[in-house]
């Protein structure tokens, strides 16, 4: 996994962190950081895969990377199957619009 995809992902942890112990008056701005992180460390992951050669026709195969699979390890349980659905855009080449993110 290249430096920005790893860059990314720590930064969004260290968000979903914060976000997690964040006060009540806090908890919007630290969310909103936190999605911002998320969405941006998605983009990080989908230049590196759209890299690979031979690339991942399908979510297991995907998955079954290395560097994938310890990335899988370091996320939160929350957070899951938000990156699967995110992963399986990735591999069909769609891009979600601002609208369409989580809130």
């Amino acid at each position: 996994m290249n430096d920005n995809v790893e860059q990314r992902l720590r930064t969004m942890l260290r968000n979903w962190q914060t976000m997690s112990v964040s006060p009540n008056e806090e908890a919007e701005s630290t969310a909103d950081e936190f999605e911002a992180s998320f969405y941006l460390f998605i983009d990080a992951l989908r230049e590196w895969v759209y890299q690979l050669d031979p690339q991942p026709q399908t979510l297991e195969e995907l998955f079954e990377l290395p560097a994938i699979q310890g990335l899988i390890d370091q996320l939160p349980g929350p957070l899951y199957l938000n990156f699967e659905t995110e992963a399986e855009l990735i591999l069909e080449n769609k891009l979600r619009i601002e609208e369409d993110k989580y809130d």
